[in-house]
């Protein structure tokens, strides 16, 4: 491996770190854990009508007991809530609650905020690792 790949390669993972670091601050400033937020987005950007427990779990790589202990935690801060399928009713649907989407708003915000402030270096590490990547050996 050169020495350009190691520098883009730490580059990058420091501004990650960066990122993960703030992200922890400005969740926990706003009474969530990272995995609540994440879970938040996961909620948001389902693809169709509903989201279920299944695919939830899936998208946080969580098991299925994981999931629902961090959907009852969602339910019980007022952030999301579950329903039941009406034609399946094993089947639960995840929505966002209007103080989740509240909350979300506000998080996202200042979590691009603070993705864009660590962009330059993502941007020069990244730059860096395809150049190397796509130089001929």
């Amino acid at each position: 491996m050169e020495f350009q790949q190691y520098q883009g390669l730490a580059g990058f993972r420091y501004a990650l770190r960066q990122f993960v670091a703030a992200s922890e601050t400005i969740s926990r400033a706003a009474g969530v854990t990272q995995q609540q937020y994440q879970a938040l987005l996961v909620i948001k950007t389902r693809e169709g009508d509903t989201l279920s427990i299944g695919a939830f779990a899936e998208q946080l790589l969580l098991t299925h007991h994981a999931a629902v202990q961090l959907v009852d935690r969602l339910a019980k801060a007022g952030l999301a809530e579950r329903t039941r399928s009406a034609e399946d009713r094993r089947t639960v649907h995840l929505t966002l609650t209007e103080r989740g989407e509240s909350l979300l708003d506000e998080l996202a915000t200042r979590h691009l905020e603070e993705m864009l402030r660590h962009e330059p270096l993502l941007t020069r590490s990244l730059k860096r690792l395809k150049g190397v990547a796509t130089t001929p050996d």
